[in-house]
């Protein structure tokens, strides 16, 4: 039962770690959007600068983004391969307990730089939305002094 239990709430973090990397891949689009129709019947000037910046981090943000996604993936694929190796039912490894070990510790390897991957890349997805949501701030603020 602890077993299934910890099953269980592997899952809710997964989906819920999943769910939050596409609500922000979902806020960039919209972010990305919003700036395009915002623009759409003005010329290009000197003042656009920060919505150009925005976009651009929007843009860095989203890529960050479907590389955390990648290595996320790539990161449960080898945890699913270790567990393979563990139980012996890897077609490569079989039940030899020296390759067991050796391919033991190159999976973990991996695994731990996929996941490390993962993590940084969330992290630099989240600060390029905000960035990119501080240039919008200013351009916006940069457009209505230019109007009065």
């Amino acid at each position: 039962m602890p077993d299934e239990n910890l099953l269980e709430l592997y899952r809710q973090l997964r989906l819920a770690q999943d769910k939050y990397t596409y609500f922000l891949l979902a806020a960039v689009g919209a972010a990305i959007g919003l700036a395009i129709t915002q623009t759409q019947n003005t010329a290009l000037s000197w003042s656009q600068i920060p919505l150009g910046l925005a976009v651009l981090c929007w843009g860095i943000s989203f890529i960050f983004g479907c590389l955390q996604l990648i290595n996320t993936n790539s990161a449960l694929y080898t945890n699913a391969e270790k567990l393979r190796v563990e139980r012996g039912i890897n077609p490569m490894v079989g039940n030899d307990p020296q390759k067991m070990v050796k391919a033991n510790e190159i999976l973990s390897k991996s695994f731990e730089k996929s996941s490390n991957r993962a993590n940084r890349n969330g992290k630099w997805q989240f600060r390029f939305l905000i960035l990119g949501a501080l240039f919008y701030i200013s351009w916006h603020i940069l457009e209505m002094w230019l109007i009065t």
